[in-house]
């Protein structure tokens, strides 16, 4: 079974007015627009709009010589996307699994079940008024193949009478000939040619030879580009793969308080208990923590909900309870708490580790992750940063600060190659260097008014400049490791090659501190 929402995003800016306000909505042309390079471009219209001459894909300026008092909205692209996965496993209601038909269907394994419902009309008419009470538009049709339940929703009544259910037992090619190609599914470029060549019924295919066809198709791997591979799959003929939408239940767990809670101490005490079962739950799943929601339920019905995220996965008790209780500072009781709940809405596997047999289980230091956690519940998500790797092969460049939660971005480690200084300045500082030749190593060197004479040296190692990005003057440098005479290191390069026609001499600079 195939449901199709034509006007998703319409119905669901109109499901977010007040009721009140719904029929003069209606009455009044609205747009649905998405930010372009070339301007606002219009993503959805309402039936109003339509009759003004507005429509989906057209620029807003074109949109507005033609009707001038359309309204406009923000299309929310994203919140249609996740509307229609929370949809998809409503939807599940009706069959055993369901599956995304993006951007605004959903498609329903009804597969030998329509009989629980009264048969697979009664079947449709349920949807159909179950999605009307809820202010969705849909077109729901029922075939044996996805392709067929899909053609039939989007185009069962352009031949003049509906066309809803495709029994099993009837001849699927003719009872599907007089629909037009573009209900295979198929690529808008793929679709003018078809019409260039005459074909656009599905019959004008089915009655030329496969062989032409496929002469003119054979370079065409994508089923949505091959009209033969979308024409059989329509009729079955083969299979049609299918990703099932599943329902991920997020652990949670939750204390029913016989006695409303009003101290603070009798809090902590139920949130270091649920952080122990969340443990355990986590623990049975093999997964740990990103993200924990703890909700508390007052006595008078208001809710009180503190968000936490982690910079990494766990299922420590202790460090949950120790972050949780930086949360509950402002938390106001009133008349008591009654029921509190743990709910982890982000997870990832973290595999099940066992210590040594020596190990006694003590603390022997606080992680990286840890720390940060402890960092960002204490001073805001906005106060730390931290360092990810960046594509850039200059040392200023390789890495940049981000927030805390964004993921690393795929770079090749230049650390797996090179040895890189542990404190990197901010700017590298120009330096005074004697040498013996203008390309040898560096002898000594003056830096912040302070002579150092070079006892041991490295190098060079060159690294080129970004020529794509910079001007074609920029110079080569030669990184240089340095040991002074008191066993201080530095890292040293020179910038630029004598007679390399990019400018004078070349000039020296301190660019880190080694270990």
């Amino acid at each position: 079974m195939t449901l199709w929402l034509a006007n998703l995003a319409i119905d669901r800016w109109r499901g977010r007015l007040a009721p009140n306000e719904r029929h003069g909505a209606d009455a009044t042309p609205l747009a649905l627009i998405g930010e372009t390079a070339h301007g606002p471009r219009i993503e959805a219209v309402n039936a109003a709009g339509l009759g003004a001459g507005a429509e989906a894909g057209m620029m807003l300026a074109d949109a507005r010589a033609l009707c001038p008092q359309i309204a406009t909205a923000p299309a929310d692209p994203a919140g249609d996307l996740a509307f229609l996965e929370t949809f998809a496993l409503w939807a599940q209601r009706w069959g055993p699994w369901s599956a995304l038909d993006p951007p605004d269907g959903v498609l329903v394994d009804v597969t030998g079940v329509a009989h629980l419902f009264g048969g697979e009309a009664t079947l449709l008419a349920e949807a159909r008024r179950l999605l009307a009470g809820r202010g969705l538009a849909v077109r729901a049709a029922i075939a044996p193949t996805a392709g067929a339940a899909w053609a039939l929703a989007h185009f069962g009544t352009c031949s003049g009478r509906e066309q809803a259910i495709l029994p099993a037992d009837e001849d699927a090619a003719m009872r599907l000939a007089d629909l037009p190609v573009a209900a295979l599914r198929l690529d808008g470029d793929v679709l003018l040619v078809l019409r260039r060549l005459g074909l656009r019924r599905i019959g004008d295919l089915t009655r030329i030879g496969r062989d032409a066809l496929q002469r003119r198709f054979r370079s065409r791997h994508s089923p949505a580009a091959n009209p033969l591979v979308r024409l059989d799959q329509l009729l079955g003929r083969v299979p049609e793969p299918l990703l099932p939408v599943m329902a991920v239940e997020a652990p949670l767990v939750l204390r029913r308080l016989l006695e409303p809670l009003r101290h603070r101490g009798l809090l902590d005490r139920v949130v270091t208990e649920l952080a122990s079962d969340m443990a355990r739950e986590l623990e049975g799943r093999g997964q740990g923590a990103r993200r924990l929601e703890l909700g508390l339920w007052r006595v008078d019905g208001d809710v009180l909900l503190r968000r936490l995220e982690l910079a990494a996965a766990t299922r420590d008790p202790a460090h949950m309870t120790r972050l949780l209780a930086e949360k509950l500072g402002d938390v106001e009781a009133g008349f008591g708490i009654e029921l509190v709940r743990l709910r982890a809405s982000w997870t990832q596997p973290l595999p099940l580790t066992q210590s040594g047999f020596e190990a006694t289980g003590e603390d022997h230091g606080t992680s990286l992750a840890a720390c940060m956690d402890r960092l960002i519940v204490r001073l805001g998500e906005q106060a730390v940063r931290r360092p990810l790797p960046h594509a850039s092969h200059l040392p200023e460049r390789a890495q940049r600060w981000h927030p805390p939660f964004e993921a690393a971005c795929a770079v090749q480690d230049e650390l797996a190659f090179h040895a890189r200084p542990l404190k990197l300045l901010d700017r590298a500082e120009p330096i005074t260097v004697l040498y013996a030749t203008p390309d040898g190593l560096p002898r000594r060197f003056r830096w912040r008014g302070q002579l150092h004479e070079v006892v041991r040296a490295e190098g060079p190692e060159r690294i080129a400049p970004e020529w794509w990005r910079e001007r074609s003057t920029a110079r080569l440098r030669d990184y240089y490791r340095v040991e002074d005479e008191a066993g201080r290191r530095y890292w040293l390069y020179r910038l630029g090659l004598a007679g390399d026609g990019r400018g004078g001499m070349p000039q020296w600079f301190l660019h880190g501190l080694c270990a």
